[in-house]
């Protein structure tokens, strides 16, 4: 495939690596020293474009996407306020757009598996449940995109809750969360790529899980991957979609 790499930190410099390695082509590289200047013309030579961007620039690349009929995977978060106008403009267009708050193979094992912990503990209403996230000290946005999407898989498996809400640890907050409110707590420490742990707590014991990443290569090799299997489908689609764990 001929791929477009809008972003050029960390994550899109990973996946050019992986992208290399697994026979692909990128063909351009966007980045916030070119942005401005790209057209739809630049994109004409592509087969899929790969996202990793900022929250202000990912809208905008996707409308520039969808003019040029390339289909796109989003890994930049923050922009999902917008989603259901996206995802209209999507599908209305015939155009080709999977997104994901994580494309890391072992966070979407957590995250199936999350959900089906939520539903074990729902009759058991004496442990109150709470979500932790570690991240590095450079990350923007509090809390991560893939706490959220764990924090929305309790919210709509488990009935004790019904929202969530966000603590910055180390940061001045006046954060009183309800009981009904689940509590994502988050940490910023160095170097940390991402640490996500579920509690469900009682007064005689906790259950603990966990997912830790040892680098960020889960994240970019699962991104070249999406952007396989996005080729030649149109629609709106997310992460979960590409694997099945319920054969």
């Amino acid at each position: 495939m001929k791929i477009v790499l809008l972003g050029y930190g960390k994550m899109g410099q990973l996946i050019e690596k992986f992208a290399l390695k697994r026979g692909h082509e990128v063909v351009l590289i966007v980045d916030a020293h070119n942005r401005e200047s790209i057209t739809v013309a630049d994109l004409e030579n592509a087969d899929v474009a790969i996202d990793f961007s900022t929250p202000d620039a990912a809208l905008s690349n996707i409308s520039l996407c969808f003019e040029a009929n390339l289909p796109l995977v989003v890994g930049t978060t923050g922009w999902y306020e917008h989603m259901q106008e996206v995802r209209e403009t999507c599908i209305e267009a015939e155009q080709s757009l999977l997104y994901g708050s994580n494309f890391s193979i072992g966070v979407n094992i957590f995250f199936h598996i999350n959900r089906l912990l939520a539903q074990a503990v729902d009759p058991y209403k004496q442990y109150d449940v709470q979500v932790e996230e570690i991240h590095h000290v450079h990350k923007l946005d509090a809390p991560s995109g893939t706490a959220i999407t764990i924090a929305e898989g309790i919210i709509d498996n488990n009935s004790s809750k019904t929202s969530w809400v966000n603590e910055v640890v180390g940061e001045e907050s006046d954060v009183i969360n309800k009981p009904e409110e689940l509590l994502i707590e988050s940490l910023r420490i160095e170097e940390v790529p991402g640490t996500h742990t579920v509690l469900y707590s009682s007064e005689v014991d906790q259950i603990e899980f966990k997912h830790t990443a040892h680098n960020r290569d889960g994240f970019a090799l699962g991104a070249v991957v999406a952007a396989e299997w996005l080729k030649g489908r149109k629609g709106f689609f997310q992460v979960t979609e590409i694997f099945d764990f319920n054969k």
